[in-house]
């Protein structure tokens, strides 16, 4: 731990809730639940007001529309209004430090010692935190985070968790145990529900009742690393650094796509695309990877990747694609996909030749080989398919709006936007010409700093 509380942890409160609702004005003070809408979907986030009914993330959509009352939306998600939100927000906090370490679209730590001569007091920090939060709303549009500083991570991130939404919070040095140990046990990051389990069954309740825990009794419950980092945890010892980004040895290429894809053809096709652009890279830089790596950003928004690692590096398009699509059969496609990458690390300043001569198979169908099912253009799909809940849209003489629902031939559509007012609803042809998907709206007044 640190002397003082120079660790900083930001968490975006609802995050994509939040941003639904000041894109949407006739959606704020009411429950937004966002994530998978179809019969299998699962909740990626839920408003407090949808949350006050039971609503919760991880919970399926089925079980949330139970809980919710009439009139709550459901919207299927729109990613690229949750990156240009969160771009702003990571580029304030870059500027309180150099040291930024962002952990995912809405949550970051910062070391705030990473500048020289700043007042690290509690009262420093404290107004430090204030002006930071002021200026996350004003820039987003409304967005609210909550705050937690403390002498180390695990302090900042329980800081954070202890008065949201829109909550302040700095644990002074010295108080750490304090804070920690009438927690729930479940609090801590090592915590998950087996471990949990295991130590209620031993009437492990509280981080204080883990303290009073031996090591040995730790590691024999948990395993040796697992038991000595709770050991750790739960005498608030935690020494990591805020890492920031770094430029790391590898070449990919990734798409997110408007609405969710199932289509193995069409998955398939992305794969084939962003291989030959990975490729193309990789033999322009005269370099070339061991490792292929398939990364996927499913329907509720969790994030899992799959590798391969080669035993001689390959810059070869035919053997990048080959790998992605055995890794996305393995990975699956149940429920959709929001974004597909390819990648290539483990970089070499060489070429080994075609590790795969002909004949030769990585662990599938070669590119020639494999069957082509001719999937359906957007424009061939049933009219009504190609919108969906939450969708952002433009209509030739009514303007910009938003996807409310759609039905058998039919869409509604919501006429507003950030920066307008709750607007009238319109319930149109699904394949009204004058109907079009569009980008996400601006949420900033030419008044705001860009």
């Amino acid at each position: 731990m640190r002397r003082e509380a120079s660790v900083l942890h930001l968490d975006l409160d609802a995050f994509f809730a939040a941003v639904e609702q000041r894109d949407k004005p006739s959606l704020r003070g009411r429950p937004v639940v966002v994530g998978g809408v179809g019969g299998r979907g699962v909740v990626a986030t839920a408003s407090y007001e949808a949350r006050a009914f039971g609503a919760r993330s991880a919970m399926s959509t089925a079980e949330a529309r139970r809980r919710c009352p009439a009139g709550t939306a459901f919207l299927g998600g729109r990613f690229a209004a949750y990156r240009a939100t969160s771009d702003v927000v990571m580029g304030l906090l870059r500027e309180l430090s150099p040291l930024v370490e962002p952990v995912s679209i809405d949550e970051a730590y910062v070391d705030l010692s990473a500048v020289e001569g700043r007042d690290l007091s509690v009262a420093g920090v404290t107004a430090l935190a204030r002006g930071l939060k002021e200026r996350i709303a004003a820039a987003t549009g409304g967005v609210t985070g909550s705050v937690g500083i403390g002498s180390s991570k695990l302090m900042a991130k329980l800081g954070s968790e202890l008065e949201k939404p829109d909550g302040l919070v700095v644990v002074a040095p010295g108080t750490e145990l304090e804070v920690l140990h009438p927690l729930p046990v479940t609090r801590l990051g090592g915590v998950g529900p087996a471990t949990a389990e295991r130590l209620h069954a031993v009437g492990v309740r509280t981080v204080g009742d883990l303290a009073a825990r031996s090591l040995p009794d730790l590691v024999a419950l948990a395993g040796r690393a697992h038991g000595t980092g709770l050991y750790q945890l739960a005498r608030a010892e935690d020494d990591r650094a805020v890492v920031p980004d770094r430029e790391t040895k590898s070449v990919s290429a990734e798409e997110t796509f408007e609405r969710d894809l199932t289509d193995r053809a069409v998955l398939g096709r992305e794969i084939d695309a962003m291989a030959a652009r990975v490729g193309g890279r990789l033999r322009a830089a005269a370099w070339s990877g061991r490792t292929v790596t398939l990364k996927l950003r499913r329907y509720d928004f969790t994030t899992l990747t799959r590798s391969q690692t080669l035993p001689q590096p390959t810059d070869d398009t035919r053997a990048i694609a080959q790998i992605a699509h055995r890794l996305l059969d393995e990975a699956g496609t149940a429920g959709g996909v929001r974004l597909l990458g390819v990648g290539v690390s483990g970089l070499s300043l060489y070429a080994q030749g075609d590790l795969f001569s002909i004949g030769e198979d990585p662990g599938g169908p070669a590119e020639a080989e494999r069957p082509v099912v001719e999937a359906p253009e957007p424009e061939q799909l049933p009219a009504e398919r190609r919108w969906w809940p939450g969708q952002d849209v433009r209509h030739d003489e009514l303007g910009a709006g938003w996807v409310w629902g759609r039905g058998i031939g039919r869409v509604t559509v919501r006429f507003e936007g950030p920066l307008t007012p709750p607007g009238p609803v319109r319930t149109l042809r699904a394949d009204d010409p004058a109907l079009h998907p569009a980008d996400p709206p601006e949420w900033r007044t030419a008044t705001m700093e860009p």
